[in-house]
This record gives C-alpha cells, sequence and structure tokens, in this order.
C-alpha cells in the first residue's frame, strides 16, 4: 500500500472523545467504519505494523462502544468455551464434539496476549478497568443431562486449553460454590457442573475505549456524529461520503483501505459498496433483554458465569446464564438473555433497516430461512409473549428464590445473525465471517458472539485476507504482540503454560 496524502490532524494532543464535526475532505490510508471492538482492535494492529499510515475513524454516535461492545449490551463473557454448551454439542451417538470449543478457545488465548501487549505497552490501563476473574461454570439438572456433562468433562479435561476443569455432582460443594443458586432448590434434585476457574468478565466498553484513545493520541483521526452515506470505487480505492449528523454537511474521503466495523449496520454498507461478495448475504436481527441485578447484598452471593442449556427448538444466542458483571469497579448479575425481534440492526437503527437489505441477490436466501426456521419463529414468538412475572420464572431456574422486585429488565444490544446462500436457499448461522473484496481494499464483519472475545482472531484473519503483499513481512512483528499467531496451543502445551502464566501476570487474572 502506498503512502496518501494525510488529512490528519498532526496536533500530539488529540482529543479522546472528539465533538461531532465536519470531516474535512482528503485523502487517508485507513478508513474504520464504527468505533466498536472491532475497529479499535484492527486499527490497534495497523499502528503497530505501519505507525506511518493514515488513519481516520469515523461513528455515528457520539462516543465509541455504544452498541454491542458497550458493557450493558452483551454478557461481559470471554467467551473461551469453558462454560458454553452449544460450543460442545451432543452427537446422535451420544458422544460430544469439542472442536468448536477448542477453535473458540484459541481464538481467546490470542485475545488475552493482545490485551496484556497493550497493558505492557501502554496502550490500556489497569488491567482490572476491562478484565477480571469470574469463573466459567456449565449447569444442568437431571440425571440425563448430568451424564452428558460428564461426558463433555472427560472430552475436554485432558486438552491442555481446558487444564483445571472439574466435574461436580456433589450437592453440598454445589451448595458452598454457587449458594444462590443453592437456596431453595430441592434437595432431591440432581445437579451437575463442569468448572473452570480460567474464566473471566470482560468489559468491552472499557477495552474499546482505551483503545480509541490510544488510536487517537497516535495520530488517528476520530471523529463522532459522522456517518458513512455512500461507498464508490475510485481507482484502486474508495471514494466515501461522510455525512455529519449536526451539520448535515456531506464531505468526500478518499481511503485506500476502508475496513467496516459497524455490527448490524455493517451489511447495508458492503451492500452500498457493490463488492460481489457480499451478494447472497442477508441478515436476521433479534434484539435481547436482560434481567439486571444491582442489589451487591445478592451480587456477592455469586461469583460465577453459570451457564446452562438452550430449550428444545431454540437458537445457540438463547443459552440461559446467570453473569457475575464488573463494570466500573462495580459487582453486579446479570441473568437472560430473554430474546425479542425488531427490524433494526442496531440498537440506535430504523425499522426499516431489515426491509432496506432486502436485494435481488439475497431474496431468495431470506426467504429460504424464514420457511425452514419454524422453530425458531415459534422461540421468538412465546419469548415476545412472556411478562416479567415469566422471565423472573426462568431466572428461578438457576437462583429459586429470586424476588422480582430486586430484578430489573433492561435491552441488551442489536445482533444481527449471518443469512448465507445455500444453492437456491439459505441457511441461518450463529457466528462471525468476515466478508472481503477480492482486491483487499475493503473488509466488513458480520455476525454476532463469539464476536468481541475472539476480535483479535477476526481482525488477524483480516489482515491476512486483505494485505496478502504485506502479511509474511508482518508476521515477526504479530509474533511480538501474539506469540501463539499461527500456532496451534491444543498441540503445544508448553507454550500454552508459558502464555498462560504470562497473561495471568499481565492481566492480574489470579
Amino acid at each position: 500500500m502506498r503512502k496518501l496524502v494525510s488529512c490528519v490532524s498532526e496536533s500530539a494532543n488529540v482529543p479522546a472523545v472528539s465533538t461531532p464535526s465536519s470531516v474535512s475532505p482528503g485523502t487517508t490510508d485507513v478508513l474504520l467504519v464504527g468505533a466498536g471492538i472491532m475497529s479499535a482492535t484492527l486499527g490497534t494492529l495497523l499502528k503497530m505494523l505501519q505507525p506511518d499510515w493514515t488513519m481516520s475513524v469515523v461513528e455515528r454516535l457520539s462516543q465509541p462502544a455504544q452498541e454491542s461492545s458497550d458493557p450493558w449490551n452483551n454478557a461481559g463473557t470471554g467467551h473461551s468455551a469453558l462454560c458454553e454448551l452449544n460450543y460442545t454439542p451432543q452427537k446422535a451417538d451420544g458422544s460430544v464434539d469439542v472442536s468448536k470449543a477448542i477453535t473458540v478457545n484459541e481464538q481467546f488465548q490470542l485475545s488475552r496476549q493482545f490485551w496484556s501487549f497493550g497493558v505492557e505497552n501502554g496502550h490500556l490501563a489497569a488491567p482490572s478497568s476491562f478484565i477480571n476473574s469470574v469463573p466459567h461454570v456449565s449447569f444442568v439438572t437431571g440425571e440425563a443431562d448430568a451424564q452428558y456433562l460428564r461426558k463433555r468433562y472427560d472430552a475436554l479435561a485432558g486438552n491442555p486449553l481446558f487444564a483445571g476443569m472439574e466435574y461436580v455432582d456433589d450437592s453440598a460443594e454445589f451448595a458452598k460454590r454457587l449458594p444462590l443458586m443453592a437456596q431453595g432448590r430441592d434437595a432431591a434434585q440432581k445437579v451437575a457442573l463442569n468448572w473452570s476457574d480460567n474464566g473471566t468478565d470482560v468489559d468491552f466498553g472499557s477495552l474499546t475505549r482505551q483503545l480509541v484513545a490510544n488510536l487517537s493520541q497516535r495520530g488517528a483521526d476520530v471523529r463522532y456524529g459522522t456517518e458513512v452515506v455512500k461507498l464508490s470505487r475510485d481507482g484502486e480505492g474508495w471514494a466515501v461520503t461522510l455525512r455529519d449528523l449536526a451539520t448535515k454537511t456531506k464531505t468526500r474521503v478518499r481511503a485506500r483501505f476502508v475496513f467496516v466495523g459497524a455490527g448490524g449496520g455493517a451489511l447495508h454498507l458492503l451492500q452500498k459498496s457493490g463488492i460481489s461478495e457480499i451478494k447472497g448475504f442477508g441478515g436476521f436481527p433479534v434484539s435481547g433483554q436482560f434481567l439486571r441485578c444491582l442489589d451487591s447484598s445478592i451480587a456477592e452471593q455469586h461469583d460465577a458465569k453459570v451457564y446452562g442449556k438452550a430449550a428444545v427448538g431454540a437458537p445457540p444466542m438463547s443459552v440461559p446464564h446467570l453473569d457475575t458483571r464488573v463494570i466500573d469497579g462495580q459487582r453486579s448479575l446479570l441473568f437472560g438473555p430473554y430474546a425479542g425481534w425488531s427490524p433494526k440492526f442496531l440498537k440506535a437503527g430504523s425499522v426499516t433497516d431489515l426491509p432496506r437489505s432486502i436485494r435481488p441477490n439475497n431474496l431468495f436466501s431470506m426467504l429460504g430461512v424464514g420457511l425452514n426456521s419454524f422453530s425458531l419463529t415459534k422461540y421468538l414468538i412465546g419469548e415476545l409473549l412472556k411478562g416479567q412475572e415469566k422471565k423472573v420464572d426462568a431466572l428461578r431456574d438457576f437462583a429459586p428464590l429470586a424476588e422480582s422486585g430486586q430484578w430489573e429488565l433492561i435491552t441488551a444490544g442489536q445482533r444481527v445473525q449471518v443469512i448465507k446462500r445455500n444453492g437456491a436457499s439459505g441457511t441461518l448461522e450463529f457466528g462471525t465471517s468476515v466478508v472481503n473484496a477480492a482486491d483487499g481494499s475493503i473488509a466488513g464483519l458480520l455476525g454476532a458472539s463469539p464476536g468481541a472475545s475472539t476480535a483479535v482472531a477476526a481482525m488477524l484473519d483480516v489482515l491476512e485476507k486483505c494485505f496478502p503483499d504485506r502479511i509474511d513481512g508482518w508476521r515477526p512483528q504479530l509474533k511480538e504482540v501474539v506469540p501463539s499467531y499461527g500456532v496451534h496451543l491444543r498441540e503445544n502445551p508448553s507454550l500454552l503454560a508459558d502464555l498462560r502464566a504470562y497473561t495471568d501476570k499481565t492481566l492480574q487474572l489470579a
């Protein structure tokens, strides 16, 4: 990539949070659309690799991390597959498939290494401001599910990535470790746990704000209250039309490389770009709610992220879980999610988002998903009909003595699940997908969980796909930032042990 004329301010004291203002016409090497965890991660990597490249960040809202990265818009689980049962499905023959769990865990190790590098090099503040140790626990009731959990434990415990995992089915030990969940529970009920002390709670809002502030301090032009209204090819780069939402002023910026990290808004922007690679993709928006308890006397009785099993016919994103959260130094509890539906693609989006995403090239994909997703439709209707007391009843499966007045209902971030073309129809996928133009000049990320937790793995994928002529030269520096880059830790237990000890120490994870 050749160096372009910069439109970035040369001031060394660029504010961490800009006030909405017009973006001056000009050019930039890298344009990041959206100030969430994905753009913040990619921007930080590129600033390390190419500090001479100019960079601009544009965000519709007034601050970074206001959509899915906001701490109350997600559960803050450092998704490492220690407790999430949807990553370890039981096969028809009764065995447990742990391949996805191993992959997700390895991806999260990259994030831990990247954050450790950030702490050591002053890109991030005290680790406790964004990550804290919280046990990750799988929880089931009944003999049949207990047998499944035992098989899961047997399949994972011998893998170095899951070292230290325990299987617990003793009721006294259950009560000792999870007193809030044991109080008021039928003593005759069979309970079983997979327990790991290696889990974490992550405040992705704080993490994102720190990374974006550091980008600003290192010369990136960060602008808020600014949206992208048009993208069009301009030679080897892109002509991007921006609109200041306060003044309604439109300006154009020429960008050599564009990354669309706009959460649910990424689909629309990639469609506007006209790249052939986005054809056939659609989006299925799903909103969510959580019950939140800010009462410290209750929060102190529960120190874990406890994941159960999704109901029959429910999508993976609906797995119920009772979580310890640490936000701004305060402990609280979160339970959910309760799925809902809205045609919006962003929490601060528009009810026209879904209809505006329909194109001739994705119509049959979306219709196919609609026709073949009866169980999902039934589940969503059931969730929409639930009142507050019904939601608390679901909570009581985890905390039997929960009282409605102690919990408040909050709306989480909007998620847009990926619909991909599959022959003449389409399939609904739960996960994340990188979509990029063949020439690597533009890329975007679609989808949801594990999302933020595996942002580093996803952005390394972007670097490999979009900068194939540079990636080999970057590898030595990338290995300094994320030492396990390109290595399967499942096959390198000694390296894993060293890196776990390093990240535990650097991130102050006891």
